[in-house]
């Protein structure tokens, strides 16, 4: 298959069979439109590489189709992506509203998710590896220390919710309750326990590799959906109907008061999966060619997010006929069942539903990244030690605690810096190169990618320039968070709602001015 065949609708056209990426030094294209380190094509002992970040061979390239949409269906049945509908209901919406906003952001969403993902399947290289190109051999640590940090972040907050789910669960199960436990650190004694062995679960799994993740994946993504399908004939079962919720009108409407809030909110659902969109060749890197990729995300990531959107809602809606309240929170809702095998489907639903989402989200992406920092020290499976032991000393439990400081604050922060990378990354890869890397200069030193002292001063530039616009104007109402509440840079204020797309828009610009005929001319140099 060719990368013509699996390209999406307005995709820019990769290069053709005989490109200069074929006939760069050190690389060979083999007849399905894939690229091959040759055997010695850089030194064996080069400082900027090692065995997870060199190019996987083309013969260890075979995910399919299915192996991506599972992955997607698994990292996107978690415990946050059900109640993102709830959110914006909580903000005015209706459930049509909501399921809507949520399903046009993962459809925009998943256009940079498609293009960096090009490279994965193309060359075999991760995220880390492919910033060389854009950014320079050092400062490719720019972008994958900044994606690093987010998922840090995110693998604590997971765990730490994940430890929840099994406490409440198991505190239902087990005879008699652990409301009366001893407390440490705040919190009972028994709910530390369940988030250490939650946390040691996730990284023995991930300690055996990309493979036993892929596995993992295969049957996770589909045992949560069938657990969220029982979820929903239970409530409705138990509530004759799904109740008054899906009557309820908006609260504002499809006029004036509607659209300052839908463009927030639409960055918002955006910046859910923008890390991904980032770090998406460290997965499409074993993909066996691009219509797997392609079609893979293409069905696994909109269509995924959208129905468990609308299967929350539907969910929360019997709820609410039922208990006369509506119960967002799955664990919550779950707790409420009398049964003991409900009790324990729902528990090892959690488990599943956290452990596939976070390992696939929050954990391979540091791992390399944090292996490009000194890849002669850091494995992969060291990365990811590295990671775990992050995502403690966060201390996630009062980050949860602080939601208008973590959540609506610094990962709306951080989605604008993630959207400026984005941006140069797809500039450089797709508009600058034409999707033509040279492989063996991507590890080794004074080579094309090493620009001034491993830095290309056009792609710093860019991100400085993105990032000022995208999170210049960011601010916070009084007492809520950090910012000034007229923002940091007051004229800039109007644009902190938009942070991804202007990031996106202002850094793919500013590097494609910068860098287009310099680069264009070194590729074919």
């Amino acid at each position: 298959m060719t990368d013509a065949l699996a390209t999406p609708p307005g995709t820019p056209p990769g290069p053709p069979p005989h490109s200069h990426a074929a006939t760069a030094p050190g690389q060979h294209l083999t007849p399905d439109g894939r690229v091959e380190l040759d055997p010695g094509a850089f030194p064996a002992d080069s400082p900027h590489a090692n065995e997870d970040l060199r190019p996987i061979p083309v013969a260890q390239r075979h995910w399919g189709t299915y192996n991506f949409t599972a992955l997607w269906i698994g990292m996107a049945h978690n415990i946050p992506s059900w109640t993102l509908a709830s959110g914006l209901v909580a903000l005015g919406m209706d459930w049509k509203q909501a399921v809507l906003t949520i399903a046009l952001a993962n459809i925009v969403v998943l256009l940079p998710m498609l293009l960096t993902g090009h490279a994965g399947p193309k060359y075999g290289i991760p995220f880390p590896v492919l910033a060389r190109a854009s950014f320079g051999l050092r400062g490719a640590n720019l972008p994958a220390l900044l994606r690093a940090a987010v998922a840090c972040g995110w693998f604590g907050i997971q765990t730490w919710i994940g430890g929840q789910g099994v406490f409440v669960l198991l505190d239902k199960l087990l005879p008699g309750s652990w409301a009366g436990a001893s407390h440490l650190g705040g919190q009972p004694w028994p709910l530390w326990v369940c988030f250490g062995i939650f946390w040691l679960l996730q990284l023995l799994i991930i300690h055996r590799g990309m493979e036993t993740l892929r596995r993992f994946e295969n049957w996770a993504g589909p045992f949560v959906f069938l657990g969220a399908l029982a979820l929903l004939v239970w409530m409705a079962d138990a509530a004759g109907g799904f109740g008054p919720l899906l009557d309820q009108p908006s609260q504002l409407g499809w006029g004036g008061d509607f659209w300052p809030v839908f463009f927030p909110a639409l960055m918002g659902m955006i910046g859910f999966w923008s890390t991904l969109s980032l770090n998406i060749p460290d997965f499409t890197r074993f993909g066996k060619g691009q219509r797997a990729q392609v079609w893979g995300q293409s069905l696994g990531l909109p269509t995924t997010m959208t129905a468990f959107a609308l299967l929350s809602v539907l969910v929360t809606s019997g709820s609410q006929a039922v208990y006369g309240e509506p119960v967002w929170e799955p664990v919550d809702l779950a707790a409420r069942a009398d049964n003991t095998f409900g009790l324990l489907f729902a528990l090892i639903t959690v488990l599943v539903a956290t452990i596939s989402a976070n390992l696939a989200a929050n954990v391979v992406s540091p791992a390399y990244d944090l292996a490009n920092l000194a890849p002669r020290f850091i494995s992969f499976r060291t990365g990811a030690l590295v990671t775990g032991v992050v995502g403690v000393l966060i201390m996630p439990w009062k980050l949860i605690a602080t939601p208008e400081l973590y959540i609506y604050t610094w990962l709306g922060v951080v989605g604008g810096l993630l959207g400026t990378v984005a941006g140069i990354l797809i500039a450089d890869y797709w508009l600058v190169r034409g999707t033509s890397l040279h492989l063996a200069e991507l590890y080794r030193r004074e080579g094309r990618y090493w620009y001034r002292g491993g830095w290309h001063p056009a792609a710093v530039l860019a991100f400085l320039v993105g990032g000022v616009l995208a999170v210049g104007g960011s601010h916070s109402a009084p007492g809520k968070g950090p910012f000034p509440e007229d923002g940091l840079i007051p004229f800039l204020k109007p644009l902190a709602d938009y942070g991804w797309a202007i990031g996106f828009a202002s850094s793919l610009l500013v590097y494609v001015v910068l860098a287009g005929r310099s680069g264009r001319r070194a590729e074919r140099g």
